[in-house]
Order: C-alpha cells, then structure tokens, then sequence
C-alpha cells in the first residue's frame, strides 16, 4: 500500500473518529438535559408530597411569613406617605407663586479620612423676606400681581365671646381668595373686615364692634365688612389696612412672604423662572430666596411642618430597621425550626439515593410556594395595617398623602423582599443534611436531633454578644443621641447573640430550671426537664422569639419611661413659682409681664418664653444639625420662680443679647465652661457666638440650653410669653386675685397653680409619643407574640412521634399534658429572665449616660407583657397539642 493510500485511510479513520467523537457529546448533552428534567420532576414531586403531608407545620411558616410581610409592607407604606407629605395650601390657594426665605439651613463638614459632607434641617422660626423684594417681585415679567404677606396671630373678642384669629392686610385677602359678603373693605386704621367663621364665634356683624388683641391692651375696631372664604380650610381671618397691620407686626423692614399672581396665560413654570431671575439670591444675610409654586406654597404657610417632619422621619426609620431585623430573624427562626424537624426525613431520602441537588431543589420549592403565596397574603394586609398606622399618627399640619400607587409599591416591595429571602434561608438550613454521604445520611436518620451548632454560628454569635455589650459600655461614655444610638445597636447585636447562640443558652437554662421543673412535676417534671435537656436545638428556637418580644418591648417602654420620669423630676424640682398665668394660643400680650410683677402679693415673675435653636457640630467625625427646644427667660426674676441648679457661673449673668446657659452634660460634650463660647443658630438661622455664664444640671427637664428673652425675642414669629411664671409672697390664694385684677384687661388669660410640665422644655405627653408607642411596642410586639404563637406551634406539630412513643410506653394523657405545661413554663420563665437580661444590658448603659439614674420601667407594663407572652407561649403549645383527635395527646396504639 502506498503512502498516500495510508494517509489517506488515516485521514478517513480521523474523520470517523471525530464522527463518533460528535456523536457521543451530543448524546452527553441530551443526557444532560434529562439528567436536569429528571432533577426538576424528582424534586417537584418530593415538594408536592412534602406540602401535603406537612401542611400543620407548613401552616405556622404561613403564618409567621405573612404577618412578617404585612408589617414590613405597613411602615413601607407609612414611610412613603411620610416622605411625600406636604403642608396644605390654605392662605396662599388663589396665588401662583409665593416668594419666601428658605427655611433649611445646612453644615458642612470632613469626616476622619474621607470627603467632606453636608447635613441639613429646617429652621424652627420664620425666615423673613426684605420687603424691598415686594416691588421687584411685582416687576418680574408675566406678574399681575405682587401682594405682601404678614400674619400677625391675636384674639377677638365680641358679643358671643373670644377667639383665636390671625391678622392679615386687605391686599392680601387675594390670595386665599376672600369675597366681601356684606359691607365694605377697611378704610383707616380702625375698621376691619371679619372672617364669616369670626364673626359668627363672636357675635359681630357688619356696623358692629369688636375687640382686638394683639401685643397689647385690647383695642376696639368697627366691623366694616365680612367676608367669606373660597374653602373651609385654614385658620380664620381678621382684615385690617395694610399700613396698619405693618404697624402691629412689629417688623417694618421685612415681611413674611410675597404672594404672586400671575398674568393670563402665563404657567407656573414660566413664572418660577421669571421671578427667580427678577428676584436677587439671597433674602438677608446668608438666607436664599425660594419661588414655590404647586403643592410646595404650603411650606410658606407652614415653616416648621418640614422640619417636624424630619425629625419624625429618623424615628420611623430607626422602627423600620428594627422591624425589618425582627422579621428576617422571625422568617429565618421558624424556616431553619421547620428544616430541622424534617432532618430525619431528608436523611433518609438521601441515604435511599436522593441527590443533594434534588433536596435542595425540593426543599426551596417547597419554600417558595409556602412563602410566596404569604407573601402576596401579606402584602394585601400591609395596606389596612399601614392605613391604621398612618391613621394614628398626628403630623399637623402635615397631612400624610396616600396616592393610588403607594400601597400598591408597599405590598409589593414587601412581598418581593420576604419571598426573596425566604428560600436561601431554607436552603442553607437544609444544606447540613443534603450535603451528607449516603452512609452518614442513614446515621443521621436514626438521631433523635441534629447535632449542635456548627462552629461559624457559634463564632458569630459570640462575637455579636461581645460587640453588644461592648456599645453598651460605649454608651456609658457618651450622652445625647451618641448614647441613644449606641444602646440601640447594642440590643439589637444582643437579640441576634441570643439567636444565634440559642442552643447553648437553651443548656443553660435547662441546668438551671431543670431541678425546680422536676422537683414540681413529679412523673412529669421528670419527663419535661430530660425532654429539654435532650433537645437543646428545639428548646433554644422555643426561646428565642420571647427573648425577641420581651428585649424589643422592654427597650422600647422603659427608654421613654426613664427619660420621662427623669425629666419629671428635674421640672419638678426645678420649679420654685407657684402659680402660673397662661393665654390664648397667640400667647400673652408684652405687658403682662410687668403687669404681674406690680401686683401685690407677688414677689418674682419671670415671663418664659419659648423658642428653638440649632447647633451644629461632628458626631465622630459626621457633621451633625441638631435641634433643641430653648426657653428665654428674665435672669433677674429667675432665681425666685426657677432653680435649674447652677453648677459653676452664675444665672445673674444671663443678660442681653450674648450669652447663654448650657446644660452640664451638653457643655461636657462641647468641652465649654463658664468665659467660653459657644456657636449656634437662632430659630430664625442667624447665627450668633454667645458667651456661656452659667452650667446647670437640671437639662433633662428645662432645656440644653437656656437664653435670656431679649436675645431670642428678635428672632422668633411671634414675640410673646407662653408663660408666666409667679412666686407668691403672702400666699398663692391671696396673691391669685391680685393678679387676676392686674390683668383683668386682658382677654383670655387665666391664672392657675403652676405644675411641672408649665416649665418641662417638652410635654411629659404627646399624641405623637403615644402613636409612636402603640405602633413602635403595640404593632412590633403583636408580630413578635405572633412569631412565638407560630414557632411554638411548629416544634409542637413536629413533636407526634415524641407524645405517640409517651403514650405507647405507657404515659397517660394527663402527664403527658402536664409535661407539656411544664415545658412551656420552662420556656417562658427562661425567655422572660434572658430577653430581660438583654435589655438591661443597654437600657442600664443608655439610662446611666443620658438620666445618671437606673431603667425604669412600671411594674403594671412589665406585668401585661409577662402576661401576654405566657398566654402567646401557652396558645403555641398547648392549643396545637390538644387540637386533632388522635394528634399528640392521642389514644395509645
């Protein structure tokens, strides 16, 4: 044969080589394909089985994964609402545009080793324009008109009685509208024109007479006209001549906004540009000037709504995160419960050949399906729920916004966010089990319980518990909303600890309760305490959510009730007055307060004044924008009506324009003391260097900061006393009557025994603080009660083959019962002392740095939740165990 023949045969053999080469991975591929469509059938068929021989224990992951949804989706739903809130348009509803300061202030600052960062808030107090901006406003091109806006807060008093009112020009009545219904409008310094709503509270018609106050004795004017509103909304009008109002303002040179209304034909996108190019960059000083047009000319009418509602929006957000941490740990808690009762079943599958891809695969259907129709289940809850919660919040003036979308976004975001999570959490408590050898498998089918935690849990749990209690101690170092932050973190790092380490806390619990459980129980305690001490992994899921419910609500109650009854006691020791003369929402005329101190009988009064400043300062390393609620007060006639216990300096000093009072744990923080000074921004952001002349212990309860009236009177919207604080010589009875007659031309002002909350910096109670507790403690807590209803539940469901073995062995229906009754005290006393314990830990660090006082928590609320947790842990197990016929408690076989 040639060599070209042979080459050839050899290049042919190749070819076939190749042939059969091509052929044999196509069939590799096809068998791949089968392989993986065999994979799915098998694990689609266990899941099917699975689902139907396990729906008691699928119920309770229901249940829990649900609840889990429809609360994240509730304060998704909240939060949203929050964050498009804006003030009604009353005032300003017929003008196009309004021109105003801009009322958020901001700080620039460079953390340790990064870029620099801005913070910023709202100012508490009206920013004022120039009035000079009026004319120019007006000869913006595309401007019909330009109106300047001031209102002026006083009482009106008539034949039917006094009420609030607020003053406003007759040139601005446009801007609402106002219609003149009858009469005339004013035209001199004595007439005026009454809102209809006014003039039906008082009596007063067109002709007649009535009587204004403002910042003065009361004045009386002639009704000249009424007029009506274009809709209800809004606080009711009295109309006066513009040179007049300017005159009772007491502020010539500026004005509280501009109201615009524009051209025909001219939209409102036009008319922004058209006024912010007329209209210069800055209002005064380093304030810019705002063009607001649609829904925003609300924040002119409203200057702190936003700035209420950033401070309430850190607070959601803290719950939120917390409710987002408890949900996962709840879901995470009952799928790994539910995985683990199943071990022996999963071993056996994989010892008679299953592979650990069709376990997996099986067990995460399972999940996804369970989970996913919960989830849809829940998100449909979470719009009722996040409704009732947005119902109890009271956010005046700021309505909260509910659009078509919003809930729709809300159910959703939490259905995806618990159907997404649920499955690799499933997986990865199942991965212990799956990933077994056959032989192993069939070993691990024959264990009563899976072994205990694996290393990496440990580790982590350990080192969550060091980290907690390590910001405790943090806390311990620090005050203020530093001390606050740290003790949350470290409850939360806690909670977690306990989750993780579960099993081990379980052992030591059953050490330490298991004597007293069978020195009571008798057959059955004996039965209860081997039955806890032989299956740690159960007994610690058992604990873990009552620690949960037990840690959140306890932190959450006895935070505020120890900064409460601190600051309680602080405006209660502080207050030396005795009796106290409060007025009419516009608050006490300037005259009052002289008035007070020449009548006889009284031997100090002090008007208090109340207002808000900002300070800005870094929070390790972030720039931070705080705002502090402040009094002014009279430093001469202080010592007599208030004693904030001066610790260094003296209150004599706290005179003019330039100085201030800081409360001692501030100034710590500060590093300032008597002769320094300290920056701060007034409610009105004019920024100020004031001397510090005294430190004070009593901050808590009057204020960080404590200013004289002169130094804040200038930068407030409304320059009056909210109280007068007054300390009797001969007698408060004696002296009320006196005082009585010195102010009997004042209308509305009352005369009262002074309390503590007259001089608290804060209420001692609140409709916010209240919803925030109902829905901080009530709503968390329910889901928490809940999670410890369906875990409970769950480990019960999973215990027959446990109570069927008692029964055939011999056991009687009442002691098996009674074991479990006793179990369930194990439990709950175990829960209760440990979730007790972890929120001690940074309720005593927080309590000690920010009150220098232990937690405080009533012993009534304690008791409700001792209550209420036994109850929740009595329904979870006991319910489940003697529902079924034959299930748990069952005939013996």
């Amino acid at each position: 044969m040639s060599r070209n023949e042979d080459g050839r045969k050899s290049r042919k053999n190749r070819g076939k080589g190749n042939d059969a080469s091509g052929t044999g991975g196509g069939r590799a591929a096809r068998s791949g394909a089968e392989v993986r469509f065999g994979v799915r059938r098998a694990s689609a068929f266990l899941a099917r089985r699975s689902l139907r021989a396990h729906r008691r224990a699928w119920g309770a992951v229901f249940a829990a994964t649900a609840a889990a949804s429809a609360l994240i989706g509730a304060f998704a739903l909240v939060v949203g609402s929050l964050l498009l809130a804006q003030p009604p348009v009353e005032r300003y509803a017929a003008a196009d545009a309004v021109v105003t300061a801009d009322q958020e202030v901001t700080y620039t600052a460079k953390p340790w080793g990064s870029k620099p960062k801005t913070t910023s808030t709202y100012l508490p107090e009206r920013v004022r324009l120039d009035r000079a901006l009026v004319a120019k406003a007006a000869a913006a091109r595309g401007v019909a008109k330009a109106v300047a806006d001031d209102a002026v807060p006083l009482t009106v008093g008539g034949r039917g009685g006094a009420a609030p009112g607020l003053g406003r020009s007759w040139a601005a009545a446009a801007l609402t509208p106002y219609r003149l219904t009858d009469g005339h409008a004013p035209g001199s310094a004595s007439e005026v024109v009454l809102d209809g709503a006014l003039a039906a509270a008082t009596g007063s018609g067109t002709g007649g007479r009535v009587t204004l106050q403002v910042d003065g004795a009361p004045r009386t004017y002639t009704v000249s006209g009424v007029a009506e509103r274009g809709h209800r909304d809004g606080s009711p009008a009295v109309f006066l001549t513009e040179r007049h109002l300017t005159a009772l303002a007491g502020h010539p040179g500026t004005v509280d906004a501009v109201g615009v209304i524009a051209g025909r034909g001219v939209s409102a996108d036009a008319l922004r540009a058209s006024l912010e190019k007329a209209l210069p960059d800055r209002a005064h000083g380093d304030r810019a000037v705002r063009v607001l047009t649609g829904p925003e000319r609300g924040q002119a009418e409203h200057p702190d709504a936003l700035g209420a509602r950033g401070e309430l929006l850190p607070m959601l957000a803290s719950i939120t995160g917390t409710v987002f941490m408890v949900a996962l740990l709840v879901i995470a808690t009952t799928l790994s419960q539910a995985v683990h009762q199943r071990s022996g079943e999963l071993a056996l599958l994989r010892a008679v050949g299953a592979t650990p891809r069709q376990l997996r695969s099986a067990v995460g259907r399972e999940v996804s399906r369970v989970a996913g129709a919960a989830a849809v289940l829940g998100g449909l809850g979470a719009v009722p729920l996040g409704l009732l919660m947005r119902s109890l919040l009271t956010t005046d003036p700021l309505p909260l916004p509910v659009p078509v979308w919003l809930p729709f976004a809300a159910g959703a975001t939490a259905a995806s966010v618990v159907a997404l999570a649920a499955r690799p959490v499933t997986v990865l408590a199942a991965r212990s089990i799956t990933g077994l050898r056959p032989a192993a498998a069939l070993g691990a089918a024959r264990a009563p319980e899976p072994g205990e935690p694996g290393r990496a849990r440990t580790v982590a749990g350990a080192v969550l518990a060091v980290a907690g209690v390590g910001a405790a101690g943090t806390a311990t170092a620090q005050g203020g909303q530093a001390a606050a932050l740290a003790a949350s973190g470290a409850a939360t790092s806690l909670i977690i600890a306990v989750a993780l380490l579960g099993p081990w806390i379980a052992r030591g619990a059953t050490r330490v309760l298991g004597a007293p459980v069978r020195w009571a129980g008798g057959v059955s305690g004996f039965l209860a305490a081997k039955s806890a001490a032989a299956h740690h992994r159960r007994l610690g899921a058992a604990i873990t959510p009552i620690v949960l419910v037990v840690a959140f609500v306890c932190v959450q109650l006895a935070a505020g009730s120890t900064l409460e009854r601190a600051a309680d006691r602080q405006a209660a020791a502080a207050l030396r007055a005795d009796l106290v003369v409060t007025g009419p929402a516009a608050g006490l005329p300037a005259g009052a307060a002289p008035a007070v101190r020449g009548a006889a009988g009284v031997a100090a009064a002090t008007g208090v004044l109340r207002s808000g400043v900002v300070l800005a300062h870094q929070e390790m390393g972030d720039p931070k924008l705080d705002r502090f609620p402040v009094l002014g007060v009279t430093a001469d006639q202080l010592s007599g009506t208030l004693d904030p216990r001066v610790t260094s300096g003296d209150l004599a000093d706290l005179t003019g324009t330039g100085t201030v009072a800081v409360g001692e744990d501030r100034a710590d923080a500060l590093d300032v003391g008597p002769g320094d000074t300290v920056e701060l921004r007034l409610g009105d952001g004019t920024e100020v260097r004031l001397r510090v002349v005294a430190l004070y212990e009593r901050a808590l309860g009057l204020g960080e900061f404590m200013l004289p009236r002169e130094a804040l009177a200038g930068h407030v919207s409304a320059p009056r006393d909210q109280r007068i604080l007054i300390r009797s010589a001969d007698g408060a009875p004696a002296a009320a009557a006196s005082v009585r007659r010195a102010l009997a031309a004042y209308t509305g002002v009352r005369v009262r025994a002074a309390t503590a909350d007259d001089v608290r910096i804060a209420p001692s109670s609140s409709d916010q603080d209240d919803a925030m507790v109902v829905i901080g403690v009530g709503v968390i807590g329910g889901f928490a009660l809940l999670a410890v209803v369906s875990t409970l539940s769950l480990i019960t469901v999973g215990r027959r083959p446990e109570f069927r073995l008692l029964r055939m062995v011999g056991a009687g229906r009442r002691q098996v019962r009674r074991m479990l009754v006793l179990e369930t005290g194990l439990v709950t006393v175990a829960g209760l002392a440990i979730g007790t314990l972890v929120a001690a830990v940074p309720l005593l660090a927080f309590a000690v740095s920010v009150t220098g006082s232990l937690p405080y928590l009533p012993a009534a609320r304690y008791g409700v939740l001792a209550l209420a947790v036994t109850v929740a842990a009595g329904a979870g197990t006991l319910w489940p165990a003697s529902s079924g016929g034959r299930f748990a408690l069952g005939r013996r076989s």
